[in-house]
């Protein structure tokens, strides 16, 4: 029997501790986290604050009773100031602002991310916003409720960005984004996609501003009124920092080695450079079959599926990740894409080279009224003729089909696996010179 103490109850946290308390009943399990509630799904707030569902209750999948159920003792509200790696003992403070020392044998970081807060001058003013946590939703929706509040920057074109945008957009505001890059989401996707979704956006009444850079926030009596990038001034009455995030790493940054951004460097077990310390979910690196190395992608996928290896290998079970391909998808005004894998950019920058094959068709036969057009782009190795990456893009839900694209990367199938790959056809679904057979028979 072993004392795990987890400290982070999001994600990762969840599902490490999941995993301990339902196969390895005869260890005791502490759960340290700061906030006031766990297991916010930080994905959906863009649907609740868009009001694409009535309410954000269904946000939180677990609690803390159920939890407490399983055996666990569970210390919300509570700060870990520091972790004595040595002497295995963790240095807290409760809310009351007591502090105690908690042992343990083994303790899993699970500690998350923080956003990327830039340092311009105005970030403090008020209604400069951030949105992370339930409590940065709460104050974001509160502001919307606002008749007030007119002109709103979101500052990020990346994902959360562009789901905030469209979010502010469904609440009657008027709504400006920002972007340093040429597009948005160009991360996943290629330009081929990324100028489709900017469209989307402009057509529903986004202003987009790319290619600026934001350089201060002005104020009066304490709340912001505009915003200067370095190609104009804006009045704004509500600004939304969606810039991105970097790992939380501030309880073993000065013990555990790192990766070039700060992440906790692990193995495929979610082991730590020290024994008997673990790390999961967006504090620590992952390993991309991809680019067949060590990388960092902070996604919910990766954090529960590292959270389940980190909770068996915690608990004595040896069991190592199979790695990731960073697969992930969004929606926006009814027009979906999908990836996984490398776009070109990041295959080249991974040293790659690359080719690509491209098609573009109707979902389904002709004849099918409801229906709609289909761009899929895959790439892949020039010299071993390797799948690396794919995307894929339409108003009709295909997003099944990256699922298939994960696997490939992951077995490292070639394109031309791909080209006589048995695909069913029914007109209800598909045509049958379906598309990712027409892709991959497109390769050079």
């Amino acid at each position: 029997m072993s004392k795990i103490v987890l400290i982070g109850a999001n994600h990762a946290g969840i599902a490490a501790a999941n995993t301990i308390l339902d196969s390895y009943p005869e260890n005791e399990v502490v759960i340290i986290d700061k906030n006031t509630n766990l297991s916010y799904l930080g994905c959906g707030t863009a649907l609740w604050v868009g009001r694409h569902i009535d309410s954000y209750e269904h946000l939180f999948y677990t609690n803390k009773e159920a939890f407490e159920e399983k055996g666990a003792r569970i210390l919300m509200e509570t700060t870990v100031e520091s972790i004595d790696f040595d002497n295995k003992l963790i240095h807290a403070t409760r809310a009351n602002g007591e502090k105690f020392e908690e042992s343990y044998d083994k303790v899993i970081l699970a500690t998350g991310s923080v956003p990327i807060a830039p340092n311009i001058k105005g970030t403090d003013l008020e209604n400069v916003q951030f949105v992370k946590l339930f409590q940065d939703s709460q104050v974001a929706d509160k502001a919307l409720c606002d008749d007030s509040i007119k002109e709103v920057a979101v500052i990020g074109a990346g994902y959360i960005g562009v789901e905030m945008a469209e979010a502010v957009k469904r609440r009657g505001k008027n709504v400006r984004l920002f972007d340093a890059a040429d597009t948005s989401l160009n991360t996943y996707y290629d330009p081929w996609f990324t100028e489709d979704m900017d469209n989307v956006l402009t057509e529903n009444g986004i202003q987009t501003h790319y290619g600026e850079m934001v350089q201060s926030f002005e104020g009066k009596d304490g709340k912001v009124t505009d915003l200067t990038t370095d190609k104009g001034t804006y009045k704004t009455d509500l600004v939304i920092m969606a810039i991105g995030f970097s790992p939380n790493n501030s309880l073993g940054k000065d013990k555990l080695e790192t990766f070039n951004n700060g992440a906790y460097l692990v193995n495929l077990k979610q082991e730590t450079s020290l024994p008997d310390v673990y790390a999961v979910g967006d504090c620590a690196t992952i390993y991309s079959n991809a680019i067949e190395d060590t990388t960092y992608i902070a996604l919910a996928t990766n954090a529960v599926r590292s959270g389940i290896v980190g909770g068996h290998n915690a608990a004595g079970t040896p069991l190592e990740s199979i790695g990731v391909q960073g697969s992930n998808g969004i929606s926006i005004f009814g027009y979906n894409m999908v990836s996984t894998g490398l776009n070109l950019a990041a295959a080249k920058e991974a040293g790659y080279e690359v080719k690509y094959t491209d098609f573009e068709d109707l979902q389904k036969p002709g004849f099918i009224e409801k229906n709609g057009n289909v761009k899929i782009r895959i790439v892949y190795d020039a010299k071993t003729r390797r799948v690396l990456g794919a995307q894929m893009a339409s108003t009709e839900d295909i997003s099944m089909g990256i699922h298939m694209f994960s696997l490939a990367i992951e077995e490292k199938v070639t394109i031309d696996k791909l080209k006589l790959l048995d695909i069913f056809f029914l007109p209800h679904f598909n045509q049958p010179y379906n598309y990712i057979t027409m892709a991959a028979l497109s390769a050079e």
